[in-house]
C-alpha cells in the first residue's frame, strides 16, 4: 500500500483537526475564565494532566476493558458470520432467528446486565456476554446482507459453468460480501466499546468503565473525563484498525467498493 501524499491528507482532515483545536481552545478558555465550573466540565489541560497522573492506574483499567472488547468481539465475529451465513442458505433458519435477532435489539443491555451478573458473577464473562450481545447483531445482518445481495450476473455465469452451491459461495458470493461485512465489523468494533463499559459500569471491579463511575462517586472529574477520553480513543483505534485490514483485505482481492 502506497503512501498517501501528506497534502492529500492536509486536505482530507486539516478542517477535522483545525475545527478540534477550535473547540479545545474555547472548552480551555471557558473553563479558565470560570463560565464553565470545573468540577462539571474539567479543563482539557486538567484531563491530560490526569491522565499523566494516573497513567499506571489506567493502564491496567484499559488492559480490562481491552480484553473484554476482544474476548466479546472475536465471538461476536465467528458465531454472527456463521449465522449469517446459515440464514442465507438456509431460508427457514433465516425465518425462524431474524424475528428474534430483531427482538434481542429491542431490549435494554442495562436491564441484562444485572441478570448477567447473577448468572457469571463479576467475572470477566459477565461483561463479555454484554460485549457479545452489543457486537453480535451488526455481524449477523451485515453477512447475512452481503451474501444476500452479491452480484446475480455472476452467479448466473458460474452456474452456465457447472458450479454448484458452495462453489457459488466460495468464488463469487463470499468475496462480493466482504465489503458489506467488514462495514458490520467497523460498527460492531464501536458498540464492542460501548457494551464493555456498560458493564463495568453496572457489575465491575476493573476496567474504565468502573473506573469513570468510580471517580464519578467521588466527584473527581478529572479522572472520569480522563477515563472517558481514553474510552473514546481506545474505539477510535480498533475502529482504524478494521478500517485498515478491510482496506488491505479488499486490494489483495481486488475488490472495489
Amino acid at each position: 500500500m502506497q503512501p498517501i501524499p501528506f497534502k492529500k491528507q492536509l486536505d482530507n482532515y486539516g478542517p477535522f483537526i483545525l475545527l478540534v483545536l477550535f473547540v479545545v481552545a474555547i472548552w480551555e478558555s471557558a473553563v479558565r475564565l470560570y463560565w464553565i465550573p470545573a468540577f462539571i466540565l474539567p479543563a482539557p489541560s486538567a484531563i491530560g494532566i490526569a491522565l499523566i497522573e494516573h497513567r499506571q492506574l489506567l493502564g491496567q483499567h484499559l488492559l480490562a476493558t481491552l480484553q473484554e472488547i476482544l474476548v466479546g468481539f472475536v465471538l461476536s465475529v465467528i458465531c454472527g458470520a456463521l449465522l449469517g451465513t446459515g440464514m442465507f442458505l438456509f431460508r427457514p433458519l433465516e425465518k425462524a432467528i431474524y424475528p428474534f435477532l430483531i427482538i434481542s435489539q429491542t431490549i435494554p443491555l442495562i436491564a441484562l446486565s444485572p441478570i448477567f451478573i447473577m448468572w457469571f458473577g463479576y467475572t470477566l464473562w459477565s461483561k463479555v456476554a454484554v460485549v457479545f450481545l452489543t457486537a453480535f447483531f451488526p455481524v449477523v445482518v451485515s453477512t447475512y446482507d452481503g451474501l444476500r445481495t452479491s452480484g446475480q450476473a455472476y452467479k448466473d455465469l458460474l452456474l452456465t459453468f457447472g458450479a454448484n452451491r458452495w462453489q457459488l459461495l466460495a468464488k463469487t458470493q463470499i468475496p462480493l460480501a466482504l465489503p458489506s461485512f467488514f462495514s458490520g465489523l467497523k460498527l460492531s468494533i464501536v458498540y464492542c466499546v460501548i457494551g464493555a463499559t456498560i458493564g463495568e459500569w453496572l457489575g465491575g471491579s476493573k476496567g474504565l468503565g468502573y473506573f469513570s463511575r468510580r471517580m464519578a462517586g467521588n466527584m473527581q472529574s478529572d479522572e472520569m473525563f480522563a477515563a472517558v477520553f481514553l474510552l473514546s480513543a481506545l474505539g477510535v483505534m480498533l475502529f482504524l484498525m478494521i478500517a485498515l485490514l478491510e482496506a488491505l483485505f479488499l486490494k489483495k482481492r481486488g475488490s472495489n467498493r
